[in-house]
């Protein structure tokens, strides 16, 4: 296989990794709303719309300026000019954002149960198509690890053998995933525990894994500004795990 992967039709050349982004969104969206029609929803339409439009908001601003963070050094400089402002984005920084974003609506709203619960299974799905096109995108995504001798190393074009990291993070996502239907066949998790293990399960991951990226730590920072918000984000569930008890009706992711 040649990196980046594109697809031709005709005399039109699409990147696949376009195409597998706006797929990511479509079945993830579409198996939320299977999800949501065979479930008991305790929210109302018109909340779940605004809860949307408040992650929405919050998951577009923390993807850039976490994005922009892992290189500090060229927002004076930036690389193209302004247009790079808007191009960078990272989804650690659209997880946290979204939820901020959602907890400051639910806030305003007077919503105490959980609207992360339904998300996600959804948002596991859409994150492994979505990393899928980061693979076929090769070097252009940035995506890709450090380079290494493992039998499984992938060359991405420049000729040098990388970790898939992007491959790791689509089998950490399916075992997470099915972690989590299995806990919950044996016995339900409280409301708001699905969403919480799922956010402490990728955010460890990504933590761990950017050590083996060639993104370096800005200078001074021991580490990259995602491992600082992974840290951070860990930070916020322990804090409500110590906080609260094992009481289903009081969590409110």
């Amino acid at each position: 296989m040649t990196y980046p992967v594109h697809l031709a039709l005709g005399p039109l050349v699409l990147p696949v990794h376009l195409l597998l982004e706006v797929l990511a969104y479509t079945i993830g969206y579409r198996f939320y709303q299977h999800l949501r029609a065979r479930t008991t929803d305790q929210i109302s339409d018109e909340h779940r719309l605004w809860i949307f439009v408040g992650c929405a908001a919050g998951a577009l601003l923390g993807s850039r300026v976490l994005g922009l963070l892992e290189h500090p050094e060229l927002l004076l400089h930036p690389p193209g000019g302004w247009l790079y402002y808007f191009t960078n984005k990272t989804i650690v920084g659209g997880l946290l954002g979204g939820l901020v974003g959602v907890e400051l609506t639910k806030k305003h709203l007077g919503v105490r149960t959980s609207s992360g619960d339904l998300m996600v299974f959804p948002v596991i799905l859409g994150m492994c198509i979505g990393r899928l096109g980061c693979h076929f995108s090769g070097l252009e995504d940035g995506t890709f690890g450090t380079a290494t001798s493992l039998p499984w190393a992938i060359d991405f074009g420049d000729g040098v053998p990388r970790h898939p990291t992007n491959l790791y993070e689509i089998g950490w996502l399916l075992l997470l995933g099915a972690a989590l239907w299995l806990a919950e066949r044996r016995r339900p998790l409280p409301d708001g525990w699905r969403f919480r293990f799922f956010m402490i399960g990728y955010l460890v991951f990504r933590l761990l894994v950017e050590f083996i990226k060639p993104t370096p730590a800005p200078s001074g920072w021991g580490l990259t500004a995602i491992q600082w918000a992974c840290v951070a984000g860990l930070g916020y569930y322990g804090w409500l795990f110590g906080r609260k008890e094992y009481r289903p009706t009081k969590v409110t992711e």
